[in-house]
């Protein structure tokens, strides 16, 4: 496998941090060890999170080809954009955000706070958009793009999660990587490793980066997008493209993906009970925060594997934190109690 040979524009502070999850793994039973690792500490550009890691491989093409202006697209309180303005800003580049209605939530101050608040303050140019949750390539991203090039500007196309983009699994096979460097450290390998799963580059970064040594179905991802087919096809097929660019020496297949179904509900960007409990739950024991619409859903996922003796006795399971609690201040309604 060769990640080495593509361009990386680092953006991150570097590995990221494993974490042992002492006190939630003892109020779990503690037959079952959990650890996290804080991608949602990645990098001081805006938080930054699970894209910024992506992004590291995207930018060098904006930056050698001229770019002027990075293109992105996302839900009103999107991780994604909030990570590209900070990147446009940190290279000196002007950005565009289609911001689209993807999520059934209203709160006077949802478009308002969290996420987008940031990427105003960054200095992106914010673009609400009435259209509904999809996970493929939009109309409307389209039409900024044109925009910019009407303008005279050249736009960086990046899709939303950076899925869609041809190199947009390469940073969570450098992940893949790194966790292994770092079991070396500590002395054992771990056994499973949860992570949150819409757009489908993360955990098909994964898949190919742990397909290595033998531990692509390790990789768990929990569907947060309540689309799941539409989530595992799109993991499939780019965790395919991806084990061709770094050439992986073997194919993946659809054994190789594994997709919990059961934490997405009841549709994307709203929490379920399970899923707030799961926040609060984790946030009481650890100090660990996790957001309503992604990692609250694969740490319910993972608290619920536990506790219905999923995972063998003895396991050591890894959850990737991939960051998002900026968006935990557009549902302050609901946790106006905590």
């Amino acid at each position: 496998m060769n990640l080495q040979k593509f361009a990386r524009h680092s953006l991150t502070f570097g590995p990221t941090p494993i974490q042992p999850l002492k006190r939630l793994s003892a109020h779990l039973g503690g037959e079952v060890q959990l650890y996290a690792k804080r991608e949602d500490c990645n990098s001081g550009l805006a938080f930054g999170g699970n894209k910024t890691r992506k992004l590291e491989y995207l930018i060098p093409e904006a930056i050698e080809g001229g770019y002027d202006t990075l293109v992105s697209i996302g839900g009103i309180q999107s991780n994604q954009t909030r990570q590209v303005a900070a990147v446009a800003a940190h290279l000196g580049m002007k950005c565009v955000l289609v911001q689209e209605n993807w999520v059934n939530y209203a709160d006077a101050v949802y478009d308002r706070v969290g996420n987008i608040e940031l990427s105003r303050i960054m200095g992106a140019d914010v673009r609400l958009d009435a259209s509904g949750f999809d996970i493929g390539i939009r109309k409307s991203w389209e039409e900024a793009m044109d925009g910019v090039r009407r303008a005279g500007g050249k736009p960086f196309p990046i899709p939303a999660g950076c899925s869609e983009h041809p190199k947009g699994g390469l940073g969570f096979v450098g992940f893949a990587e790194e966790v292994r460097q770092q079991e070396a450290e500590l002395g054992f390998k771990f056994d499973y490793i949860v992570v949150c799963s819409v757009t489908g580059s993360t955990q098909a970064g994964m898949v190919v980066g742990f397909a290595a040594d033998g531990r692509a179905d390790r990789v768990i991802g929990i569907d947060a997008s309540a689309k799941p087919q539409q989530t595992f096809d799109q993991v499939l097929r780019i965790a395919k493209n991806t084990a061709n660019l770094v050439e992986l020496g073997r194919d993946i297949t659809d054994k190789d993906i594994v997709l919990d179904t059961r934490f997405g509900g009841p549709e994307y960007g709203l929490p379920s009970e399970g899923t707030l409990e799961a926040i609060r739950l984790c946030a009481r024991q650890e100090g660990m925060l996790t957001d309503p619409v992604y990692e609250g859903k694969s740490m319910h996922g993972m608290i619920e594997m536990v506790r219905q003796r999923e995972f063998p006795s003895g396991s050591r399971v890894l959850y990737a934190h991939l960051g998002g609690v900026p968006a935990l201040s557009a549902y302050s309604y609901i946790f106006r109690n905590g």
